[in-house]
């Protein structure tokens, strides 16, 4: 058993990068949840995102934004809204060949901010 990290494996932050724009242009598509990005700089967005999303996976920690409670502040995300995201991450994934294990693994993580991130 290898002791790379799912960072590595992925192929580092420019790969991640890509995950995540494919990712926005989901979510930016869903009528479910493209509202909660109106007001948002997508290009800090996707850089934000790269940067926590690598960290997450075993990457350096490079992620300098905001709590998950304080970044989902008076949002009031519903179970709904969550379950899209992962989705569409999820999409995202698969769409550069992540195998499901990964993906899995990757969505157990991502399930453990659910607590700070809903009804906020």
């Amino acid at each position: 058993m290898s002791n790379e990290t799912l960072y590595e494996k992925f192929g580092r932050e420019e790969a991640i990068a890509k995950v995540v724009d494919y990712f926005y242009e989901l979510v930016l598509t869903d009528d479910t949840v493209n509202r909660f990005f109106q007001e948002t700089d997508m290009e800090k967005q996707r850089k934000h995102q790269t940067k926590f999303i690598s960290f997450a996976l075993g990457g350096p920690n490079q992620y300098s934004g905001k709590s998950m409670a304080k970044a989902h502040e008076g949002m009031n995300i519903q179970p709904e809204h969550f379950q899209a995201i992962a989705q569409h991450l999820k999409e995202a994934l698969l769409h550069f060949g992540v195998d499901e294990a990964d993906v899995n693994m990757v969505l157990a993580s991502i399930s453990e901010l659910k607590d700070d991130v809903l009804y906020k």
